[in-house]
Formats: structure tokens, C-alpha cells, sequence
């Protein structure tokens, strides 16, 4: 019960530093999103940070089922490093983006996270059901923002 509490709170804290981290490469989001030309069908800039809270948590929840079941051997081994990977890559997208606002940049991360994302859903999935299913809304909302990414992009020649 001990060492599945340690890795619950381990996991989540791995999961909320790259969040950290994220969120760091974003401290000029609110403005900087808010002079860029947008779509009209893009967020207002108060709708990320409640969605990534959520997503933030059932990923933490995801990796800790994963570990839970299987720790750290075989095909875990591959899940988790994946995960990691992809956590990763999650936080470099809002330095690419928000901090040196390089839109290319950001779009070839983001492309590279969605692959991991759904390589870490499948290997998820493989190894708990419901940790891959917890992964879903993430993967989703990956794919929303790679669109708003690429059209902020475009929209955006001079600051991006």
C-alpha cells in the first residue's frame, strides 16, 4: 500500500513538473495569444489552463495505472518511456510557441507529440484499458490545438 502511494504521488509529480515546466515557456501566453490574428473558432485564452489542469491529471492517472500494474518491466518499460518522452515534449511545445515564437517549430513538436501520445495511448491501452482510455481527451485535444497551431501559424508570418 506504501510503494503504491510513493508511485501514485511520483507519478503525479513528474506529470505536474513537465506541466511546470510548461507553464514557465507560457508566462506571456495570455498576451501573446491575445495579439496574434486567430480563427474564430480559437479558445479565448481562459479556456487552456482549466483544460490542461484536467488533462494534466488523467495522464498522471494513466501512468500510474500502467506502473501499478506492471512497474517497470517488460512492456511497461516501453509505455513508461514513452510517456516520458512525450511529457517532454509536451513542455518544449510552449517554449517553441509562447517563449521563442517559432510556429514551425512548435508545429513539428506538436506533430512529433501526437505520434508519442497515441504510441503512448496504444501502449497504454495494451497494458490497462482504462489508462489508455484516460489518455483519449488528451490525444483529442493534442490534435485540436496541432490545427491551431499550424492555422496561428500561417496567420501569423511576422510574429511566428
Amino acid at each position: 500500500m506504501f510503494r503504491q502511494l510513493l508511485g501514485f504521488l511520483g507519478w503525479f509529480l513528474i506529470t505536474f513538473l513537465a506541466a511546470g515546466l510548461g507553464a514557465w515557456g507560457s508566462a506571456s501566453a495570455p498576451s501573446f495569444y491575445q495579439s496574434l490574428s486567430l480563427p474564430s473558432w480559437a479558445p479565448p485564452a481562459s479556456v487552456f489552463g482549466p483544460v490542461w489542469s484536467v488533462l494534466y491529471v488523467l495522464m498522471a492517472m494513466a501512468v500510474w495505472l500502467v506502473w501499478r500494474e506492471r512497474g517497470w518491466l517488460g512492456t511497461a518499460r516501453i509505455a513508461l518511456g514513452l510517456y516520458l518522452m512525450q511529457l517532454a515534449l509536451n513542455a518544449l511545445w510552449s517554449w517553441a510557441f509562447f517563449t521563442w515564437h517559432q510556429g514551425g517549430l512548435a508545429f513539428a513538436v506538436i506533430i512529433l507529440l501526437w505520434f508519442l501520445i497515441l504510441a503512448t495511448l496504444i501502449s497504454f491501452w495494451r497494458i490497462n484499458k482504462l489508462a489508455g482510455a484516460l489518455l483519449v481527451p488528451y490525444l483529442a485535444w493534442v490534435s485540436f490545438a496541432a490545427v491551431l497551431n499550424f492555422t496561428v501559424w500561417q496567420l501569423n508570418p511576422s510574429l511566428l
